[in-house]
């Protein structure tokens, strides 16, 4: 029986656990439901909230209840929160997911890191982040048989004084790398435990990313923290009550919550374990949002989703800048006040759908409401108007009341108060947004970061609400090659088929074509965009399937594509004859020995070459790169001839949508790393399959199981 579901609806594995409430009776194991119905509360997500307010008492006094009782039956001592070095965690309020080749943070035509452009974008949209995950080499890693560790080791520039960790962290960011558990097909090396240790140790890096796990294993923790004291743990998903004792971080992946905000399970049993909410595939973060403002928990930010555009809204993007500004300013009291979630509002604000929580210690309350409802709600939320300085930060945009002589804002007797002063009988929490309200009592101090908080939210006011474009990938077009030295002469004699094309060229006609392309479904999608939007988890048969899509075009002359892949004898030839060396030498002919080709290999294709020595390479032959169409096209004559050992070809189907560039490979390798459906596709495949490299910098796109052929526009001779 085949298993079948919504992508577009939460799983029932995704949705908030109700909280029983029921008086507790004798069991006939000596237990009690209760205690029955307590342990049963370890296996939540969130703790869902009843729709009826009267019973809202009742639950929390129920998840206080379960917070104790579960400390107690898993012995929790809450030492890793008390490390001095991974202190920063519990206020890691906003991480970013960046793929290292993404085009703001490193340029392909300036071949460097650009983590200036990058953080000046995280401070205009986001308030700047906190944290950041440096992704590495999923999608790319199987393509041959470099293993993860690889793909951090071998980058120029990443680490070292003024490389790109030393960067972000002299900006404020704490670092993240990514662990993949499940590579196991690529080459081998010291084992996972020792690899990671010396990666996390070498960067050296803040904290470990757990791709596709919940936890670590304890070998695991203990080898990590050794090698870097206070290293922090984040897990993809739903944390196991018992290994929060020594993971200070998780995901709050693909979390639904309760119509009444729920409270999220892993933060309630320790405020000190950060959680950052994220929904890859949605382009409305409103639910996320929410939550994590409620829970007084962070958000994870992921716009590139391994290859494709999810970018966020603005109306997101302010929102969260509102949010954090006011986070990271009282972030002692969300980890040490008193937390009441669902407090007591005024019946017309919860019936519109507005509901808070309530955080306070020491005579200053904080209030972070939401409001489920879609219209604005304008109007008490407070049953009462409490005595001392209440401040609508969320409001700052109201017209300027009364001040004194030095410009400081003018308390009223016995009222309420903004932060300019003007008493406020209402407040305006936003249809689907939130708001936040402070209260200072009068006797107690104010907070010191209260002025400085009022002056930043002024600044982070809501933009329009307008949508941040979608970006269409374009096209990119090289170049065009320099013009060849007098003395750099064809390796073969023109044919007349073009300038210097094969004799054994196969010749595509021109005139109109279609072709079907297949190709396995990945998170990279192919050029529709983002293929999950929306989705909640993508699962098979949405992932990881054969699919067919059709191309169509229009060849304005015949095409020659030469029939073999350049050898290594033809590009010694070539290096020989115009003295090329590239812009980036970094695993440029790799496998060369002294540079020439290996004995014995001199027939082989050519490979460790990338796009640009390829291109080189063709214009020097008088030609260019096959497009994908025109390569698919040619092979699907029989024409197509492949070199020992088997590779993949480069095309000039090269991609940008402004933050990932990528291009389609042709012919399959043999080289396949087997074990994980994770890896870049491999083996032999027909003309019309197409795989979707996304393209590192900085020399790595140089791959073993990479090389190319020469095309060329034929100019036909009319009698």
């Amino acid at each position: 029986m085949s298993y079948t579901f919504d992508p577009l609806v939460p799983r029932p594995i995704d949705l908030p656990t109700v909280v029983p409430l029921d008086a507790a009776t004798d069991t006939t194991d000596g237990t009690t439901d209760t205690a029955q119905d307590l342990a049963a509360l370890d296996q939540a997500k969130i703790f869902a909230a009843p729709d009826d307010p009267a019973q809202w008492a009742a639950w929390r006094e129920r998840l206080e209840a379960w917070r104790t009782d579960a400390r107690e039956r898993h012995g929790f001592t809450g030492a890793v929160y008390e490390r001095p070095q991974a202190a920063w965690a519990a206020s890691c309020f906003t991480i970013a997911q960046v793929w290292l080749w993404d085009e703001l943070l490193y340029s392909f035509e300036e071949n460097r890191f650009t983590p200036e452009r990058f953080l000046a974008d995280a401070r205009e949209r986001f308030a700047d982040l906190d944290a950041v995950v440096l992704w590495h080499a999923y999608p790319v890693i199987g393509i041959d048989d470099r293993n993860q560790w690889d793909f951090y080791r071998d980058v120029p520039g990443l680490t070292g004084p003024g490389g790109l960790v030393a960067t972000l962290h002299a900006a404020g960011l704490h670092v993240f790398v990514d662990y993949n558990p499940w590579d196991t097909g690529t080459r081998r090396g010291e084992g996972d435990l020792s690899e990671l240790a010396v990666v996390v140790a070498d960067l050296p890096a803040d904290g470990v990313f757990l791709d596709t796990l919940k936890k670590a294993e304890p070998e695991l923790v203990e080898r990590l923290e050794a090698a870097r004291p206070g290293i922090v743990l984040e897990g993809e998903s739903k944390l196991a009550v018992e290994r929060i004792e020594d993971h200070s971080s998780s995901w709050a992946q693909f979390f639904a919550d309760s119509s009444v905000p729920g409270v999220l399970r892993a933060h309630w049993y320790e405020r000190r374990h950060m959680q950052h909410h994220v929904r890859r595939w949605n382009r409305d973060h409103t639910d996320e949002l929410q939550s994590a403002w409620i829970n007084g928990v962070g958000v994870m930010v992921w716009e590139v989703v391994f290859g494709v555009w999810v970018g966020w809204s603005e109306r997101d993007a302010a929102t969260l800048r509102r949010m954090v500004t006011v986070q990271r300013a009282a972030k002692d009291l969300l980890l040490d006040g008193g937390w009441t979630p669902l407090t007591d509002l005024a019946p017309e604000a919860r019936e519109a759908g507005v509901h808070a929580s309530l955080f306070s210690h020491e005579g200053v309350s904080l209030w972070t409401l939401v409001n489920r409802g879609e219209d604005d709600w304008t109007g008490p939320v407070l049953t009462d108007a409490p005595a001392g300085r209440l401040i609508d930060l969320t409001g700052l945009a109201a017209p300027a009341a009364p001040t004194d002589p030095t410009g400081s804002p003018v308390d009223t007797t016995g009222g309420t108060v903004d932060g300019a002063g003007a008493i406020a009988p209402s407040v305006t929490v936003p249809g689907r947004g939130i708001a936040a309200l402070v209260h200072v009592a009068p006797a107690a101090a104010e907070p010191d970061w209260l002025p400085g908080l009022v002056e930043d939210m002024r600044r982070h006011a809501p933009s329009a609400d307008a949508r941040f474009p979608h970006r269409l990938a374009r096209r990119i077009v090289p170049q065009a090659p320099a013009a060849r030295p007098a003395d750099a002469a064809p390796t073969h004699p023109g044919t007349g088929a073009g300038q210097d094309a094969e004799a054994s060229a196969v010749v595509v006609p021109a005139g109109p074509y279609v072709l079907t392309v297949r190709y396995r479904a990945r998170e990279t999608g192919m050029y529709q965009g983002a293929p999950y939007v929306e989705e909640w988890k993508p699962l098979a048969p949405r992932l990881h399937d054969p699919r067919t899509l059709q191309r169509d075009g229009e060849l304005a002359a015949p095409v020659a594509v030469a029939a073999t892949e350049v050898t290594n004898a033809q590009f010694a030839q070539f290096l020989d004859a115009t003295g090329y060396r590239p812009a980036i030498r970094h695993r440029f002919l790799a496998h060369w020995v002294a540079g020439r080709p290996p004995a014995g290999r001199e027939d082989e294709p050519v490979t460790f070459v990338d796009l640009d020595d390829a291109r080189a390479y063709s214009a020097w032959r008088g030609g260019r790169l096959p497009s994908e169409d025109e390569w698919q096209l040619a092979g699907e004559t029989g024409g197509l001839l492949r070199g020992a050992p088997v590779v993949w070809n480069w095309t000039e189907s090269e991609h940008s949508d402004g933050r990932t560039r990528y291009v389609m490979l042709k012919g399959g390798a043999d080289h396949e790393s087997v074990g994980s459906e994770w890896y870049f596709d491999g083996g032999v495949q027909r003309p019309e399959f197409s795989a979707k490299l996304l393209l590192p910098g900085l020399g790595l796109a140089r791959s073993s199981s990479i090389g190319f052929r020469c095309a060329w526009t034929v100019n036909e001779v009319t009698a």
